[in-house]
């Protein structure tokens, strides 16, 4: 049965876009520092002070915690913990995810935030897809999963996070796809609240598949342009 998610018409996300403005951080973010230019770059956005904006990073190693989190998921507290405003629960971030913050104006676009996650979720697919990777989105599982038969029969391992917030209806924060973390930091946490030992982690080079940040930030820059619309000139670093 197709799930709720996967049956939402995703068209209009492309319209009223006037060419979002691309950044890349070369160097990692501290996670503080980037939560305070989201929030300052929403609010102008919401102002129509600035345009939309995705933000591609690294972080270094730590923990998150979103609006769901608990604080049992915290197995062993090897990295520093943020709590956020995120949906969600707690994640890691660290070098070898690539991370992007979405800030979209959705009242110009389509102020429905579930078909905004679908959204995101389609655009992982699709940024996998150019990597021979399928991707499956799970309704009670929020992210991008890939099935492991290698692993055992309804074994799946999540390869990408999503968790957002909307402020005056300007999205921020986004997801997180991994593609070559180090994987046993998520062992610290329960990612994301699966406690399943069937879900696990996995990413892009645990899959056999040799991929730089650089092609993955191609392949994010041109599936993004097919769910949500056209990208303007893309700036090495990130003032936002």
């Amino acid at each position: 049965m197709v799930n709720d998610r996967q049956s939402l018409d995703l068209t209009t996300f492309a319209q009223g876009g006037g060419g979002v403005e691309w950044r890349i951080s070369a160097e990692p973010v501290p996670y503080p520092e980037a939560v305070a230019a989201m929030e300052a770059r929403a609010a102008e956005i919401a102002e129509r002070k600035a345009t939309e904006l995705v933000w591609l990073l690294e972080h270094p190693p730590l923990y998150t915690s979103g609006t769901s989190g608990r604080q049992d998921d915290l197995l062993e507290p090897r990295f520093p913990l943020f709590t956020t405003g995120r949906g969600g629960q707690l994640t890691y971030h660290g070098p070898g995810q690539r991370v992007a913050y979405v800030m979209l104006n959705l009242k110009r676009r389509r102020p429905d935030v579930r078909a905004y996650v679908a959204g995101l979720e389609e655009w992982i697919i699709r940024t996998l897809d150019a990597f021979n990777v399928r991707g499956e989105r799970r309704e009670d599982r929020v992210g991008v999963w890939v099935r492991r038969p290698d692993k055992g029969v309804g074994h799946e391992d999540k390869i990408a996070a999503i968790g957002v917030r909307l402020r005056r209806w300007v999205s921020f924060h986004g997801i997180a796809i991994n593609v070559e973390p180090e994987l046993s930091h998520f062992s610290a946490i329960v990612p994301c609240g699966v406690a399943d030992p069937r879900y696990g982690v996995t990413s892009l080079v645990d899959l056999g598949l040799p991929v730089t940040m650089e092609d993955v930030d191609i392949a994010l820059r041109r599936a993004f342009t097919d769910v949500f619309g056209a990208t303007s000139a893309q700036l090495p670093e990130a003032t936002v």
